[in-house]
C-alpha cells in the first residue's frame, strides 16, 4: 500500500476553532512533528483518527502493519477513521488546517468535530515530509495549457475546491473557470480567492436532495461541447459497492474537470458531461467523496 510508504501517522491537538459559517468550521491542529508533514496539491487528502468514548486520544497501531492490524480490531476497538482534505500547512509553524462539515450527531467525525474542545487529540494519516517520493494522495492535476476548468463540488468537497482555486489564482494565465458549489445554507456561501473572473454558482440544498442542486445547475449550464457523445463508452458503477474514483488522463488544452461530492450525484453528474455533453471522460475527475447512507473509510 503506497500510502503506508508516503504517509505516517502524526499525533496532534486541537489549538484553534473558526467557526467559518453555520455548518462549516476551521480546526487548527498543532505539534512540533508538524514540521514534518507536507501537502503535494490543493486537494491533499489525510485521514483523520478519533477517540473512541472515553478515550483521551485515538489508540492507533502503529508499525509497518499498522494498517492491516488496525483493520482487524473489532468495530467497539477501532479508532473510526474518515478522510478529510488538508486546507492549510504551516509546517515552520506546526500548525495544519482541516475544515469539517458540521452535520450534528449523525457520524464519529462531525460529533467529535461539534464537541472538540482546545487541546483535544486526534491522529492524522499525512504525507511524510521527510519521504521524497509524492503521497500520489491528490487529484487536481490539470494540463498545464488547460483553457478552461469546470469544478463540482459539495459541502464535503468545498475545502478542496477553496484551495484549487487559490492555486489557479496564482497561474499567470489562468483559465476560464466555473465552480458550481452546493451547501447546506444560503449562510454557508464563503468568500472564496478565485482568478480574475471565474464563475462562482453558489447553490443552496435547504432541504433539497443531497446533489440535486448541483445536478440541476450542470444540466442547465453545461452543453455539448463534443459531436460524438453516444460514442464514448461510459461502465456502470455500482456505488453502494465500490467507490466511484476516475482520474483524468487527457492532456490538452481543452476543458479539464474535477468533480467531487455524493457518489450519487456524482454518478449521475458524470453520465450528463460524458453522454450528453460528450467530453472527452479521460479529460474529467470523479471521485464520490461519500455515500448517502454508507461508511466510506
Amino acid at each position: 500500500m503506497a500510502a503506508q510508504q508516503t504517509y505516517r501517522l502524526f499525533d496532534v491537538a486541537l489549538k484553534q476553532r473558526v467557526s467559518l459559517s453555520p455548518s462549516l468550521a476551521r480546526l487548527v491542529f498543532a505539534a512540533p512533528d508538524v514540521a514534518h508533514m507536507k501537502t503535494d496539491g490543493p486537494d491533499q487528502r489525510i485521514k483523520v483518527f478519533f477517540p473512541l468514548p472515553g478515550q483521551a486520544a485515538p489508540v492507533v497501531p502503529q508499525g509497518e502493519d499498522w494498517y492491516a492490524r488496525y483493520r482487524a480490531l473489532p468495530d467497539d476497538q477501532r479508532a473510526p477513521m474518515r478522510t478529510y482534505t488538508i486546507r492549510a500547512l504551516r509546517p515552520e509553524a506546526g500548525e495544519v488546517d482541516v475544515d469539517f462539515v458540521l452535520h450534528g450527531e449523525t457520524g464519529p467525525a462531525s460529533r467529535w468535530a461539534t464537541h472538540a474542545r482546545i487541546g483535544d487529540r486526534v491522529s492524522l494519516l499525512a504525507p511524510d515530509a521527510q519521504v521524497q517520493a509524492s503521497s500520489e494522495g491528490y487529484e487536481w492535476k490539470p494540463p498545464a495549457n488547460v483553457r478552461r476548468v469546470l469544478l463540482v463540488a459539495d459541502g464535503t468537497a468545498l475545502p478542496a475546491v477553496a484551495g484549487i482555486l487559490e492555486a489557479l489564482a496564482q497561474w499567470p494565465r489562468p483559465p476560464e473557470v466555473q465552480a458550481f458549489l452546493e451547501v447546506e445554507h444560503e449562510a454557508d456561501v464563503l468568500p472564496l480567492q478565485a482568478p480574475l473572473g471565474a464563475q462562482l454558482f453558489w447553490l443552496a440544498r435547504e432541504g433539497a436532495a443531497h446533489g440535486q442542486r448541483l445536478q440541476e445547475a450542470v444540466r442547465a449550464r453545461i452543453g455539448p461541447v463534443g459531436p460524438r457523445a453516444a460514442d464514448q463508452e461510459l461502465a456502470e458503477i455500482n456505488i453502494d459497492q465500490d467507490i466511484l474514483w476516475e482520474q483524468a488522463s487527457a492532456e490538452g488544452e481543452g476543458l479539464y474537470a474535477w468533480v467531487a461530492g455524493e457518489a450519487g450525484a456524482v454518478m449521475a453528474i458524470r453520465r450528463h458531461l460524458v453522454k450528453d455533453c460528450g467530453i472527452d471522460r479521460r479529460a474529467v475527475t470523479f471521485m464520490g467523496y461519500w455515500r448517502h447512507g454508507k461508511v466510506i473509510d
